[in-house]
């Protein structure tokens, strides 16, 4: 007997469960251009959340992979002997957080130079007989959040004379990301409110339309859990059917501009994530927002208007 009650009991819940997703999908339809309107504020949204996300995240990736690459170079001064670039190197290596230390002679330098230059080097030939260039250390940091402290203690020891590791570069790159990250956020906010208010509206039509059948239901002992469960159903299925355009829209424009330039930027440190598992983790992101503001949307109507 009591495996009957509990298949029985089971079986409604399904069908009740089954009754909330069949009004909510109607109400959908019901309400007919607010329904259109909520579903492509919720779209415009995520697009540009998801457009947002992938140039962060690519961003982050160039400053990490920029990052990882700074070196400091120390070009040591061109009279010191060798005990006194050795006693450099030493002090250099005593610093906390220092990882490597590469020495690269003045002549080696050159040549490097002259190589990198391809066919034009050959106009640099003549600075072989009296070379300009420095002996170099070139130094990394077991953190690259520990540059700026090395720089600073190396560039107060004997025998320095210059050094170099794109201060200025990385405090722009940085100030250009807070940046963008600032306006994203600002952006994103503005046209969260919009979808939720217009999901809230939709679904305010659809309790002001069903009022006197919500009463009748309230009067023959209908709970107000049962009566808010189809308005949850309509503002999550505005949430999700929101994300799908975004969805197939960054996955293919992404995926199109990866393999189109992405693989071809002619720079190690500046490669494009690749799009898998970005898209994945971005898409499943994005149905979840949508899910949420759909929610949202759907609370803000029932705790309003279903009040007993």
């Amino acid at each position: 007997m009591r495996g009957m009650k509990l298949g029985g009991r089971t079986t409604m819940k399904v069908r009740t469960y089954g009754r909330h997703f069949k009004e909510g999908s109607k109400n959908l339809v019901r309400n007919g251009w607010m329904t259109f309107a909520s579903i492509s504020a919720v779209t415009v949204m995520l697009l540009v959340v998801g457009a947002f996300l992938a140039v962060i995240m690519n961003i982050n990736h160039f400053a990490d992979s920029l990052e990882e690459d700074v070196e400091i170079r120390v070009f040591i001064d061109r009279d010191a002997e060798t005990s006194e670039q050795d006693n450099l190197e030493e002090n250099i290596d005593t610093l906390s957080g220092v990882d490597t230390i590469d020495y690269i002679p003045r002549d080696e330098g050159l040549e490097d130079f002259i190589d990198s230059l391809g066919d034009e080097g050959d106009y640099f030939e003549s600075l072989r007989e009296e070379n300009p260039l420095n002996d170099v250390f070139v130094v990394n940091a077991e953190n690259p959040e520990q540059t700026d402290r090395l720089a600073a203690d190396i560039e107060g020891m004997d025998h320095v004379e210059n050094l170099e590791y794109g201060q200025d570069i990385f405090e722009q790159l940085f100030s250009a990301t807070d940046f963008i990250r600032i306006a994203g956020i600002v952006l994103i906010a503005g046209l969260l409110f919009t979808a939720i208010f217009l999901i809230a509206n939709t679904i305010k039509l659809t309790i002001i339309a069903r009022k006197t059948e919500i009463g009748i239901m309230k009067l023959v002992g209908a709970t107000n859990s049962f009566i808010r469960w189809p308005f949850f159903i309509e503002g999550l299925l505005l949430g999700i059917l929101g994300s799908i355009l975004p969805i197939a829209a960054l996955t293919y424009g992404y995926d199109q501009l990866y393999h189109a330039i992405g693989e071809r930027t002619g720079l190690d440190f500046f490669e494009f994530l690749p799009p898998y598992p970005m898209l994945l983790q971005i898409s499943v992101l994005l149905v979840v927002t949508g899910a949420v503001v759909g929610v949202w949307g759907s609370l803000m109507s029932v705790r309003k208007f279903l009040k007993v």
